[in-house]
């Protein structure tokens, strides 16, 4: 089992770092296009990309199929998708209007708000998480955040998007134990990438030259970053918990700085090493063994 959870650790951390490396591959797509058109484009890709992965394994007769009615299926895709569509919509409106070292610092505060919305779920957090997501926030701050600290419009865009993506972890943390996670992931985009993209029809006025224009960060964005990464997630949250998940997945923000370090060529300062080495403790931290078994869990239910 703890060998499980390891290796469900690393594929979360293997999306945070595909998802770091798409901040640059966001940030070049809007050169091209509309926020919705580009999510709604790269939401299609990646559930396209996981169609051929759901017929082989049928085919197979993969162990991971659950005999659930496939209006569960349908009814968690949907769920998932509604909270992903928004909270991508919302991230990419608020990237517009403010930094990208603000937007990484405030849509990674899922890391905090995954455990406080958790409470209203009937679970109390144990004290070591809450101080490992303390000690994240303060890794993020080091690592995005400037001398002047102020809430623009761009900022409170983000503020929601970081609400949107809690709410769809714990979407993901109580839909994918009960459902195969790569057909709940191909859901969720085709109803994220409608949405999108039936809006971007309406608000945006796209054209054909913009999406070719804009392929590489297209394709990144949704065959890496999409197809592989959220399939990346839904699979390994069977077998970590909500809060963990969050905590690990906040690693994308210092990915992104090294992505543009190695792509664009921005170099990391003494403080934002230390921003990274804070949130990098704070992981490992909470993955640190309990002493006593009766201990084990981030989550215990409260009285």
């Amino acid at each position: 089992m703890k060998k499980t959870a390891l290796t469900s650790s690393l594929l979360l951390f293997l999306a945070a770092c595909i998802w770091g490396f798409a901040f640059v591959a966001q940030s070049l797509g809007m050169n091209y296009m509309g926020p919705l058109i580009f999510n709604g484009t790269r939401f299609f890709l990646g559930g396209i990309v996981l169609l051929p992965v759901i017929f082989m394994r049928r085919g197979k007769g993969g162990k991971d199929r659950r005999k659930l009615p496939f209006s569960f299926a349908l009814k968690g895709g949907i769920c998932c998708g509604l909270a992903l569509c928004a909270a991508s919509v919302f991230q990419q409106i608020g990237i517009k209007y403010t930094t990208v070292g603000k937007a990484g610092f405030i849509s990674t505060l899922y890391i905090v708000i995954v455990p406080v919305l958790g409470l209203f779920l009937h679970k109390k957090v144990r004290g070591r998480v809450w101080i490992a997501a303390a000690v994240a926030v303060c890794g993020l701050y080091m690592l995005c955040v400037g001398e002047n600290f102020s809430l623009g419009r761009g900022d409170l865009f983000i503020l929601v998007c970081s609400i949107l993506f809690s709410v769809h972890i714990l979407l993901i943390d109580y839909f994918a134990p009960k459902m195969d996670g790569v057909i709940l992931s191909c859901i969720q985009f085709f109803v994220a990438g409608t949405i999108c993209t039936v809006t971007g029809l309406i608000l945006e006025q796209p054209v054909w030259n913009q999406l070719l224009a804009g392929i590489w960060p297209l394709l990144y964005a949704g065959v890496v970053s999409c197809g592989v990464a959220y399939t990346l997630q839904v699979i390994a949250q069977k077998n970590v918990e909500p809060s963990v998940a969050s905590l690990i997945l906040s690693l994308e923000s210092s990915v992104s700085l090294l992505g543009g370090w190695l792509i664009l060529g921005q170099a990391l300062s003494q403080k934002e090493l230390f921003g990274c080495a804070l949130v990098f403790s704070a992981v490992i931290l909470v993955q640190l063994p309990e002493k006593s078994p009766k201990e084990g869990g981030i989550y215990k239910e409260a009285v």
